[in-house]
């Protein structure tokens, strides 16, 4: 039998004026506002009501922003680690886990956690609406969208940078409703959104949004929500490697709705955000308390992002200095800022391996090496209740035995591409 969602009742409100109004359709920004901020959902219930686990994602649908349940959605799984509390001498670490792990019940087929934004956006979305939806990604955000997209028969344009797009692997072939235009080799993600900004300026495509999109925060935010409600409270600290910065904003705003809710406690866990040094531009700003970003040339930026392993946490552009996104989060709950290099990523990694078990993508490793750093320096009490949020791993276990088939770019664009050609060559895409 078909399990069907009801609409979920909510209203958006303003980060900047604090005004609450409808959800007209895709808004993305408070209207008539000129100051930069973000919106928020405000829910009708304020208290959450977890579905089974026949719901995928949509058993957070209480607090997800969507019209409609999309078919093979896996919510985050969490659980209370043993080996690796162990290690490191810590009682209560909780391992948030969004991946590929079928023996703890994670099935997510991208092995990200990029699947929660995919499957909270996409539902989101009018089934009615007639607008190709885009989407800018350093790798796992594509890949995710593309899976959610092609299995619902939604279509997609996705914009890579080409060095990155081996990571658009899958188990199938895609259908043809999603297509990918790259930017040429030696672009990075920043180049990617550049891309897709000149792509939306066409009549029958709209943007996916990336943190401006409530549905993606609160699809992030679902991995907070899997934390309390099995833990039972509010974590005291949240672990999690950053790009966007989209997942720790969500984290803090899924924060402060379960101390609404009233059941999980009235405090704000601690965020301990990290970067893949030397690609460090938010920790260089928090550090000095900087509400906007340090000068970073593009050149010096392409170069440190050629040098990290974490790809995906390679965004120069993130919502940072805006009402409502890090540096507000970062300020409300006394967050941290910390570092990893590559050679501490992969011990790291290897160590979670042999502790608990799987593989983990490069993010995740440097979010794990940050939490092994912390306990050495006595950043976090060892009786703490932490959650580490592993946003993507499984995938050595979910590629073994497999045939995979990668998505073939339908475009090539250079770095500074033009809005002529573009035009153009997009439009006969469809």
């Amino acid at each position: 039998m078909k399990i069907k969602l009801n609409k979920t009742e909510y209203r958006l409100k303003s980060m900047v004026s604090g005004d609450v109004f409808d959800d007209t359709g895709w808004m993305l920004e408070a209207p008539e506002e000129k100051k930069p901020g973000l919106i928020r959902a405000i829910y009708g219930k304020k208290q959450l009501h977890v579905k089974s686990d026949q719901y995928g994602i949509y058993k957070f649908a209480d607090w997800l922003p969507v019209n409609r349940m999309l078919e093979g959605s896996s919510p985050p799984i969490t659980y209370k680690s043993i080996g690796l509390a162990k290690e490191l001498g810590l009682t209560n670490l909780y391992i948030t886990f969004s991946g590929y792990w079928p023996e703890k019940g994670a099935m997510m087929k991208t092995c990200s956690f990029k699947e929660t934004e995919a499957y909270a956006v996409c539902g989101r979305l009018d089934p009615q609406q007639n607008k190709i939806l885009v989407v800018a990604s350093a790798g796992n955000t594509a890949r995710s969208f593309a899976r959610v997209c092609s299995d619902n028969n939604i279509p997609l344009l996705l914009c890579v940078p080409e060095d990155y797009i081996d990571v658009l692997w899958f188990d199938e072939p895609l259908n043809d409703n999603v297509k990918l235009i790259v930017s040429s080799s030696g672009s990075d993600y920043f180049d990617a959104i550049h891309l897709s900004n000149l792509a939306c300026k066409l009549d029958r495509f709209i943007p996916e949004g990336g943190a401006k999109n409530i549905a993606r925060r609160e699809g992030m935010g679902t991995t907070v929500l899997s934390a309390a409600t099995t833990i039972g409270q509010i974590p005291d600290y949240y672990f999690q490697a950053i790009g966007s910065s989209t997942g720790a904003i969500s984290a803090w705003e899924a924060n402060l709705r379960l101390i609404d809710d009233g059941r999980f406690g009235s405090h704000k866990m601690k965020l301990m955000i990290s970067q893949n040094y030397p690609f460090t531009p938010i920790y260089d700003a928090w550090k000095i308390r900087s509400r906007d970003l340090l000068p970073l040339s593009d050149d010096l930026a392409r170069q440190q992002v050629e040098e990290i392993m974490a790809k995906v946490l390679s965004n120069r552009k993130p919502p940072y200095s805006i009402a409502g996104g890090l540096y507000d989060a970062l300020s409300d709950t006394d967050g941290e800022v910390l570092l990893a290099n590559n050679e501490e990523a992969w011990k790291a990694a290897a160590l979670f391996e042999k502790t608990e078990g799987n593989d983990l993508h490069p993010a995740a490793a440097v979010a794990t090496a940050t939490l092994i750093k912390a306990v050495k320096e006595n950043r976090v009490e060892k009786d703490a209740v932490i959650m580490l949020n592993i946003t993507g791993g499984g995938e050595e276990k979910f590629k073994h035995d497999k045939k995979l088939f990668y998505l073939k770019p339908s475009l090539f664009f250079d770095i500074n591409p033009d809005f002529t050609e573009i035009k153009k060559k997009i439009e006969n895409l469809y």
